[in-house]
């Protein structure tokens, strides 16, 4: 009698994959949510830091994890008596219209109920376009400097 045959064994797949279009649009969101911590914490006069692991070499020259502070940049900033809100993709910024791409408030209060507006955008899927262009563009540029 086989080790194997003590096992019950049956075909199967995942079936939790995602599709592109939820994948882009669950880091967008995670971003926006990240972005409203951000204009909390400017509210209160404070930048906001996450902790992030990070591999480094101590004094022995092993190689060791540590936990490292990072400021997370913004994506709203003050600019023309008010403030400008946009949409990040990575480091591109996501056009909000074919004519815009920022959100102007009057003041650092509004620039929370602008990110809450526009999460609810992107979780209806009014942007996907617009971020699959800024993807586009992204890979684009990233070809030219490859080949050139």
């Amino acid at each position: 009698m086989s080790s194997l045959s003590k096992l019950t064994i049956k075909a199967v797949s995942r079936q939790s994959k995602l599709s592109p279009i939820e994948a882009r649009r669950n880091k967008l969101l995670a971003g926006i949510n990240e972005q409203m911590e951000v204009a909390d914490a400017a509210m209160r006069g404070e930048q906001y830091a996450v902790t992030i692991p990070r591999w480094t070499k101590n004094e022995a020259g092993e190689k060791v994890r540590v936990q490292r502070q990072k400021v997370v940049r913004s994506w709203f900033f003050a600019q023309d008596d008010g403030f400008y809100v946009q949409c990040k993709y990575g480091a591109k910024t996501v056009p909000l219209t074919k004519d815009g791409n920022a959100v102007f408030v009057k003041e650092l209060a509004a620039v929370k109920p602008s990110l809450e507006l526009l999460r609810s955008a992107i979780a209806n899927g009014e942007l996907d376009t617009n971020i699959e262009n800024a993807i586009k563009s992204l890979q684009k540029r990233h070809k030219l400097t490859i080949s050139s």
